[in-house]
């Protein structure tokens, strides 16, 4: 066990204290590495947006200035109407929240859904996408090994991510920094330098639109843009990560979530627009081998010294590669998050809700990473296969949360002064949107993009499933908590009774409780009527555990410790008022059995003669896949004090 912890504190990290005042504080991620965290999935698809937009338009690419304007103004209003939902969600507001909340609870399991897909696919299509581009760099007999190299990095990730979000973020600031200051160098070195030939570049544009028009007609010029702007929809991947994953970032939450959406829009709207622009003025044409970066690049420094040029493009491509690598943290950050919320909903097992000791979704991070990994596997890394399955879940989402702040805005005009401004915001979020995933879903549905839709279709009755299976449960349960009111009942005529003083050498009962509820009354009262007369001193331990539905800021930790010590309170209220000696010991923590073993110990050094309890619901139906399903902390709990040599006794409790 200490091997294994100090594997674990070297590769993970210790523990975190959790009576830190700062330690929100500590964890959280001011705007800058919000932008970086989050920002490198949207500006990252620079690297492969515009080029999908100019080779998709053909033989018209001075067209590609109309589809720079579209996709800039796209930008601009999915980053207003999100800056709407952030104000609107300062906790957190993400997809499957915004359409859980505003539509119908069904609706939001859809959308996370979808996410979840989406973010799965982002993280491979990023890491196969910076394979690419470094093995691009490296002799072409090692190409063999893409693949496996995808995967290691995939590991890595993981690893880096169960560490901590904050932790996760730093390392790649420098690498982050270096790619925007050679990309948005390059731009302005190319609209400075070439500056002179715009009159033609409008000149060929509007050649281009009349020759177009000749051809097919207006309605086919809007069809090959519409085609080009859907096929970048890319580009706007990541964008909603802001309001995913607004619990992490620096209080004033809402301040730093605006800040960090300037920050990426900004920086995504001029690399776009930039860059096709760039094409265009060095007359870039699709190399075998080489991205249109890589191209435009080259002609840039055609004319410098060869070693500075030279080193400037190893700069710029490199970074590139291990940007695109670094986009996989928006999938690592916001998945698991988006997955822990559908778990405190009961739409997921309720096991992804649960926090490590880093304050990680480490259940989420895990299996992010291992879905990554078969993805990576099934099609061996191959960008253009996956580039078909990415982009479509994630406008499922944007179109539903637009939607839902659509109906909002129309629910509170009477309430909203600016409600008018607002619904106008949404309601061409949803337009482009919902525009771009019915395109999205034409031109990839049949390439391979329902692969996509199919996955997510069993990923929704899966939850489907697991909801019914814990709203069964809950109804099952529901007959034991009528307990509570038959104790709270008797407790009123019971003739109280003066509790004796404290004997640590007498036979001393220990309850493991969550909650004054059925479960912990059952076990008390089974207890008592099996043991008549054998205790006098009952001690209850209780542990608040702090897990994704809870953690969200100091003032949540300090609610669950009253609430914790209230429910406690009242066995000791329950059983003092009945002549016995009681106790309460009261810990939080993500670990129960971790933080519960530890209580243990102090009180059955306190008390020789302790006696440890604890009931855990039986199923009659139970199976493999509903016992996944329900936590059986007792169990490890039990096996913990076996090997300290403490006996417990669990009592089954059928339901």
């Amino acid at each position: 066990m200490n091997v294994f912890r100090l594997v674990k504190d070297v590769v993970i990290g210790r523990a975190r204290n959790f009576s830190d005042k700062q330690l929100f504080h500590k964890a959280s991620l001011i705007a800058m590495f919000a932008w970086v965290g989050l920002g490198a999935d949207p500006v990252s698809s620079s690297c492969y947006g515009p080029e999908s937009v100019f080779v998709a338009l053909g033989e018209h690419t001075y067209l590609s200035l109309f589809v720079a304007l579209m996709v800039i103004i796209t930008i601009i209003v999915i980053c207003m109407s999100y800056s709407q939902i952030i104000e609107l969600f300062p906790s957190g507001g993400g997809g499957y929240l915004v359409a859980s909340k505003l539509l119908s609870p069904t609706v939001g399991m859809v959308s996370g859904c979808a996410l979840l897909v989406d973010y799965v696919l982002t993280i491979a299509t990023s890491v196969a996408a910076g394979a690419d581009a470094i093995f691009s760099m490296l002799p072409q007999t090692l190409l063999a090994h893409k693949t496996e190299s995808a995967v290691v990095c995939v590991i890595f990730l993981t690893l880096i991510n169960l560490r901590g979000v904050k932790e996760s973020v730093m390392i790649w600031v420098p690498v982050f920094l270096l790619f925007i200051f050679t990309h948005f160098f390059a731009v302005i070195y190319a609209l400075v330098a070439h500056g002179a030939e715009m009159p033609s570049i409008l000149h060929g544009v509007a050649a281009d639109t009349h020759s177009t028009c000749n051809q097919v007609g207006i309605w086919g010029l809007l069809a090959i843009m519409m085609r080009a702007y859907s096929l970048g929809a890319g580009t706007y991947t990541g964008i909603e990560a802001v309001s995913n994953g607004m619990p992490i970032l620096r209080e004033p939450r809402v301040q730093t979530g605006r800040r960090t959406i300037i920050y990426m829009g900004t920086t995504l709207g001029f690399l776009v627009g930039g860059l096709l622009l760039a094409y265009l003025l060095y007359h870039v044409q699709p190399q075998d081998g080489k991205t249109l970066n890589a191209v435009l690049m080259e002609h840039i420094i055609a004319s410098w010294p060869a070693g500075v040029g030279k080193a400037f493009v190893i700069c710029a491509l490199a970074s590139a590669a291990l940007l695109l690598i670094i986009a996989a943290e928006t999938g690592f950050l916001d998945g698991p998050r988006v997955m822990a919320n559908m778990a405190v909903d009961r739409w997921m097992p309720t096991r992804f809700a649960t926090l490590s000791d880093r304050l990680v979704t480490q259940n989420g991070v895990l299996l992010m990473g291992v879905a990554t990994i078969i993805v990576l596997l099934s099609c061996s890394a191959a960008v253009d296969t996956l580039i078909v399955l990415y982009s479509i879940n994630v406008f499922i989402t944007f179109s539903l949360s637009q939607l839902g702040m659509v109906r909002h805005w129309w629910q509170e005009r009477g309430q909203e002064p600016k409600w008018k401004r607002k619904l106008l915001i949404n309601g061409l979020g949803l337009l482009m949107t919902g525009g771009i995933l019915i395109s999205l879903v034409v031109f990839k549905f049949f390439a391979g993009g329902w692969v996509t839709l199919v996955v997510t279709g069993i990923l929704i009755a899966l939850a489907f499933w697991i909801k019914n299976h814990y709203r069964q449960t809950q109804k099952k349960l529901f007959r034991l908590n009528e307990l509570v009111a038959a104790a709270l009942a008797d407790d009123a005529i019971v003739q109280e009774k003066t509790p004796p003083p404290c004997d640590p050498n007498a036979r001393t009962a220990v309850f493991l409780v969550n909650g004054f509820n059925g479960l912990g009354l059952h076990t008390l009262l089974a207890v008592v009527r099996m043991f008549p007369k054998v205790y006098t001193n009952f001690v209850f331990v209780q542990v608040g555990v702090l897990d994704a539905g809870n953690f969200k800021g100091a003032s949540e930790v300090e609610n669950l410790r009253e609430h914790s010590k209230k429910e406690v309170d009242r066995y000791l209220a329950y059983m003092g008022k009945r002549g016995y000696y009681t106790e309460a010991h009261c810990a939080l923590g993500t670990d129960i059995v971790e933080e519960a073993a530890n209580l243990c110990a102090v009180i059955a050094e306190k008390f020789p003669q302790a006696q440890f309890f604890a009931g855990q619901l039986v199923f009659k139906d139970e199976s493999l896949a509903t016992r996944w399903l329900h936590n059986h902390t007792v169990f490890e709990l039990q096996r913990r004090l076996y090997q300290n040599g403490r006996a417990m006794l669990i009592l089954p409790i059928q339901v």
